[in-house]
């Protein structure tokens, strides 16, 4: 997936120190869901797990009929012959956003609009993070919302943790915790600053265009995310239990396996500028999201 033609960054795998993770069976998944749902909320790093899962999935039983039903926010494939559904629910921030006369206004206190959809749901995986720290022509809103009032800008991190205290909240009053596992994904690193991972050697790249290896050793140079911290404050707080599925270390060391310039929606143009067109957000598939799931898979099984 992304038309990446090398291959190499397919050859390295993801392996605890202390513990042998079991092999991921699409079978195995599909028997123990029989008749329920898994639902990824969140962003495009949301749908880069949930693309993961279902060709897993779905190679496994490569005869078994599907469904896809395709829309905005929510997209579904169905695993007919075992009643099994995997969507995916876009909802960047989490909490909602709303038109008001024209413009975006992201409301830190309200969960309710994106919140109807989450109920019901057997297995719940959430995600949110990047969104929040975008600016210009990236930013998602006009106006956020809190408490009432409406702010043009705000510190990016209060925001973060007002929306994802708003998000704690819905789960701990809305979500059955004896039905419904609830997992909340770290944040999902980006590659785009060389200097986070060269840790002062001298570097020709500007980004993740042309890193054909991962990081050796076994720490990261760069910083922790402050996100992350925000993350643990919060669940700590909840009334019950989430499990955390932290991909932020493993996934920092794999400045290799994004999709760069072959994202599939670049121009020639773009293309020839990799400075600026690389996407060092997203991961190829296969790639290392298929050690995301096989994450989830033992989290949600063992």
């Amino acid at each position: 997936m992304y038309g990446r033609p090398d291959t190499d960054y397919l050859k390295y795998r993801w392996k605890p120190t202390n513990c042998e993770l079991p092999r991921f069976n699409g079978l195995e998944f599909l028997l123990r869901m029989k008749g329920k749902t898994v639902m990824f909320v969140g962003d495009s790093l949301g749908r880069n797990q949930w693309e993961s899962l279902v060709c897993m999935i779905s190679t496994a039983v490569p005869r078994s009929p599907t469904q896809i039903i395709r829309g905005d926010p929510l997209s579904t494939l169905k695993f007919l012959e075992y009643g099994v559904a995997v969507s995916f629910y876009r909802a960047p921030y989490l909490v909602d956003i709303e038109a008001v006369q024209g413009k975006r206004v992201l409301r830190l206190g309200d969960i309710s609009g994106n919140g109807n959809a989450w109920t019901g749901v057997d297995v719940l995986s959430f995600n949110t993070g990047h969104w929040w720290s975008h600016k210009g022509s990236l930013q998602g809103w006009d106006y956020i919302e809190m408490d009432g009032t409406l702010y043009q800008d705000m510190d990016r991190l209060v925001a973060f943790e007002k929306g994802l205290r708003t998000w704690a909240r819905w789960v701990d009053t809305n979500v059955d915790r004896t039905r419904t596992r609830v997992f909340f994904q770290s944040t999902s690193p980006t590659h785009y600053n060389p200097s986070e991972w060269s840790a002062g050697a001298v570097t020709t790249t500007k980004n993740c265009y042309g890193e054909t290896a991962p990081m050796s050793g076994m720490t990261y140079p760069g910083a922790y995310p402050d996100q992350m911290r925000v993350v643990e404050e919060v669940m700590s707080q909840m009334s019950g239990p989430v499990y955390l599925l932290d991909i932020t270390l493993l996934s920092e060391m794999r400045k290799d396996g994004h999709p760069s310039i072959y994202s599939g929606d670049l121009s020639p143009a773009q293309r020839a500028n990799p400075d600026r067109s690389a996407d060092c957000s997203h991961w190829c598939l296969p790639g290392l999201p298929d050690t995301w799931n096989q994450l989830f898979y033992t989290a949600l099984f063992f």
